[in-house]
């Protein structure tokens, strides 16, 4: 036990990139998914182009926002 505190007793600076990274994945992902789903809508319905169209930038607004509350929140604590 005492072995792990030493090797962890080593790590310095600051680890909010590491923790803005894994939090990144999130909308990551949501991003790909909205983009993935709404060309498959677009292709089997292009008569309904503009309500897909917006409903993807509204999506894609709430998940590049997740992003930037992540990228923020390592400065705030």
């Amino acid at each position: 036990m005492s072995q792990i505190l030493a090797a962890a007793d080593g790590v310095t600076g600051s680890l909010s990139s590491i923790g803005y990274g894994l939090a990144a994945i999130g909308p990551g992902v949501g991003v790909g998914i909205i983009f993935g789903n709404g060309t498959q809508a677009l292709a089997r319905q292009p008569e309904a182009a503009g309500l897909i169209r917006a409903n993807q930038i509204l999506g894609f607004a709430f998940c590049e926002a997740l992003a930037l509350i992540g990228l923020v929140m390592p400065f705030v604590y």
